[in-house]
């Protein structure tokens, strides 16, 4: 008797096959080693549209609105249909006596397989294969913990209800705005709130009205000392010439010895926040190279909201930050002695754990990678470096100094123990792009004394203009939509913002494919800006399905069906 696998992708199939000894090319799938393991190519199964529920929806028309299915229907994916035939006469096959869930292991993982089997009209017994990794050795570690995919129900059922419930505000609130205004406009739970925190911005710049203010410098034996705004151009010249030629008192000096943690290591959103603010790449080509990566078995499972390891993989993270450092160029002749429990707990992992990279990583290196993989790979090898790294100690200085009867401040920092920033400086120093140029406030200031008298060398005015908030970056714009409505969101919501790690990318992509957004190089980054149509379209629609609290209360909910509670 043989087991059937059912991978969510050929590249996928195509490792887990290999791992589990089903070399055998056939057509649509492999074989071997009484496994037969085959492929989805994502969702081959799908909603049906509204016109296979009545001939008449097939115009969009107010009337017929709303449109609410009693009983649903599903339809194969337009250009799929051949692969899905392969899955159906391989369920059906006499000699198959058990079918494995290999789809991604997450919630739109299991909607994938479970439509395939049901539609096939499947009643074979299932299990369910859950791994992080692509590596040979969780493959075969997974195969052989495989569970009863009736554990997975619930999973499938928040699947099932996410996917219905967005066709319904999709397909109904599309054609009621489209039919109203004589133009396609696209609504959606997660898209339209996205869409008005763009929009929301771009107001508040285009109302903002920029103000002229002056700040008098004065430069006392080395210390830069500055005053606080003044708006009137008179009165910032009278403060210079007081000043220039004069004596600054030291009326206040406050030492604070200060702290900075090690960062978190990566879930997918910090992932694609970093890798859009270090390097320009857009949330989707973040998660399309790390998905590539996923699947060269060099970066653990990337669609991922946990930012820590469990307790059994302490012994593994320490080998591999060993095996690593040897590996990144930036971390010659560094040396790391790590901390590994400041990555470790597993009350914070759900499905996953944070995004690292692999040992078989830190064995091939980055030989073979292309260069936007290899850029990738480096940045998530920092991150857990840094992670396991010694918090970096500081001492602030603040000095107010009087002069002109008047206020100046001066801010300095003393770096007493670089620990994880060291490794952050190497890394950064090891990009083509310019690093951050330090300010003011990272210099250290020379020792000064309260009540001490020091002398004015110069005295200048610098002029300035209030800004405007900026335009969303991807990265601005994630953090936005992870954190948007959370401040009004129930206390005991684990999901709050706009859609989950795994969906953000997508999000952002319709924005402008459907003509909402565009994305616009100003200076040195670029931003995602509100086209004529996305403002008319925020413009017109109801304020619920503007307000991120739909979204986060409809996730909060299918984590509770996710969890059998509801």
């Amino acid at each position: 008797m043989s087991v059937l696998i059912i991978c969510e992708k050929p590249s996928v199939a195509k490792t887990v096959a290999l791992a589990l000894g089903a070399a055998e090319q056939k057509d649509g799938y492999l074989s071997g080693d009484g496994l037969l393991v085959s492929w989805c190519i994502g969702h081959l199964i799908s909603m049906a549209d509204a016109g296979s529920y009545d001939e008449r929806y097939k115009k969009w028309r107010y009337e017929d609105l709303p449109i609410l299915p009693q009983t649903w229907k599903y339809a194969p994916t337009p250009g799929k249909e051949k692969q899905l035939a392969v899955l159906k006469e391989l369920l059906h096959r006499s000699d198959v006596s058990e079918v494995v869930n290999g789809c991604d292991a997450g919630r739109e993982g299991e909607l994938i397989f479970r439509f395939v089997y049901e539609q096939a009209g499947c009643t074979k017994p299932f299990s369910r294969l859950w791994i992080s990794s692509m590596e040979d050795s969780a493959i075969r570690e997974g195969f052989a913990g495989r569970r009863a995919g009736t554990e997975y129900d619930v999973l499938y059922q928040s699947a099932l209800c996410r996917a219905r419930a967005d066709w319904l505000v999709g397909i109904n609130a599309t054609r009621l705005f489209s039919v109203l205004y004589h133009k396609t406009l696209n609504v959606g739970r997660v898209l339209s709130p996205t869409l008005n925190l763009l929009v929301e911005r771009d107001g508040k710049i285009t109302m903002f009205h920029k103000e002229k203010y002056h700040i008098v410098h004065i430069d006392c034996g080395g210390v830069d000392a500055e005053s606080e705004r003044i708006s009137d151009a008179a009165a910032a010249d009278a403060l210079r010439t007081a000043c220039k030629s004069s004596q600054a008192v030291c009326v206040s000096l406050k030492k604070e010895k200060k702290t900075a943690l090690p960062p978190k290591l990566f879930d997918l959103t910090l992932l694609q926040r970093e890798a859009n603010r270090v390097y320009g790449f857009t949330a989707k080509q973040t998660l399309d190279y790390a998905q590539s990566l996923y699947e060269k078995r060099f970066l653990t499972y990337p669609r991922t909201d946990s930012n820590y390891l469990t307790e059994d993989m302490a012994q593994m993270a320490t080998d591999l930050v060993a095996a690593l450092l040897p590996v990144l160029p930036f971390m010659q002749g560094a040396e790391l002695t790590p901390e590994i429990w400041r990555v470790i707990n597993s009350a914070k992992v759900s499905d996953h754990h944070a995004i690292i990279p692999t040992a078989a990583f830190a064995g091939n290196g980055f030989n073979g990678l292309p260069e936007s993989e290899k850029k990738l790979m480096s940045l998530v090898c920092c991150k857990l470096l840094c992670a396991v790294a010694a918090p970096q100690e500081y001492e602030t200085v603040t000095a107010v100094f009087d002069c002109g009867d008047k206020p100046f401040t001066a801010k300095g920092k003393t770096i007493l123990i670089a620990g994880w920033k060291d490794i952050d400086t190497r890394f950064r120093a090891a990009l083509k792009a310019k690093p951050d140029e330090d300010s003011a406030e990272d210099v250290a200031l020379p020792e000064l004394a309260e009540g001490g008298t020091l002398p004015v060398d110069a005295a200048s005015i610098k002029e300035g203009k209030t800004a405007p908030p900026k335009h969303y970056t991807e990265d601005t714009l994630l953090a936005a939509m992870e954190n948007a409505g959370a401040k009004d969101a129930p206390e005991d919501a684990e999901r709050r913002g706009l859609g989950t790690p795994a969906t953000r990318a997508a999000i952002l992509e319709k924005l402008v494919s459907a003509g909402f957004a565009e994305r616009k190089k100003l200076k040195k980054a670029v931003y995602l800006i509100p086209t004529q149509i996305g403002n008319s379209l925020i413009t017109v629609l109801p304020e619920q399905l503007q307000s991120p609290l739909l979204t986060a209360e409809w996730e909060h909910k299918l984590k509770q069906v996710e969890r059998g509670e509801l």
